[in-house]
């Protein structure tokens, strides 16, 4: 089994998601789509995705709200998720790939009125089992989506979907990836301007990962399983 990792920046590969995948028997490739942050449009070539199992397009610090910043490859990576989701290859998307897969499928995406930035619960959506758990679950997001029509809604926060699922296809705002080292790469490329403008803190902000990692670790770990066990194969847990 095979797993494409779409990673839009060097700093945002896969981490406890793949290590879980290979745990489970998938070999990981991660593609690396832009290299340098000045040079947003300049782009790695997509592979072909059809030798692929399995998909899954992790955050960014771009914004679909602003698509003219990264036109060169916006739309093929739009393009290429629509048409494996359209051939039943299951898609895990996480936060800027969550909302990648909201807009390729009839959602939308808009700045966020609250930028969630930190450790958060989850709730469950309105009628709803929520797989992920409460949480805590690191949110680290300025735009939000809207989950596409056919979607089911699992869960949220006060301020921004969560969760959705549509077949095959699992979006999430949260980042359920992260470990320590996850985080200090975050906080190595934020300046001290941007953290200063969102009220982060760099010394709290890695503390809190520490205090969380070996939970965040095992919560992970926990969702690929489900996302593996229900949403890729069909066979849900016994009650």
């Amino acid at each position: 089994m095979r797993c494409l990792v779409l990673a839009h920046e060097p700093d945002g590969p896969a981490c406890q998601i793949a290590v879980r995948l290979k745990e489970r028997g998938y070999e990981v490739d991660t593609h690396v789509i832009t290299h340098d942050y000045n040079q947003p449009n300049d782009a790695t070539p997509f592979p072909d995705i059809e030798p692929y199992d399995l998909i899954v397009p992790m955050g960014s610090i771009r914004s679909l709200t602003n698509k003219a910043e990264i036109d060169s490859w916006i739309h093929v990576e739009l393009d290429l998720l629509r048409q494996a989701h359209e051939a039943d290859t299951p898609i895990l998307g996480v936060c800027f790939g969550g909302q990648l897969l909201a807009d390729a499928l009839g959602g939308s995406v808009e700045s966020a009125p609250v930028t969630e930035i930190g450790w958060y619960e989850l709730e469950p959506a309105d009628g709803k089992d929520n797989p992920a758990g409460p949480g805590p679950w690191l949110e680290w997001h300025h735009d939000r989506f809207h989950a596409p029509p056919q979607a089911e809604v699992l869960a949220k926060t006060e301020h921004a979907t969560q969760l959705f699922r549509i077949g095959r296809t699992v979006g999430t705002q949260f980042h359920p990836e992260v470990d320590v080292q996850h985080v200090a790469g975050f906080l190595s490329e934020a300046s001290d301007e941007y953290l200063d403008t969102w009220g982060v803190d760099r010394d709290t902000m890695l503390a809190d990962a520490q205090a969380n990692e070996a939970a965040n670790i095992k919560q992970c770990h926990a969702f690929v399983d489900w996302f593996l066990d229900e949403v890729v194969a069909g066979n849900p847990a016994p009650d």
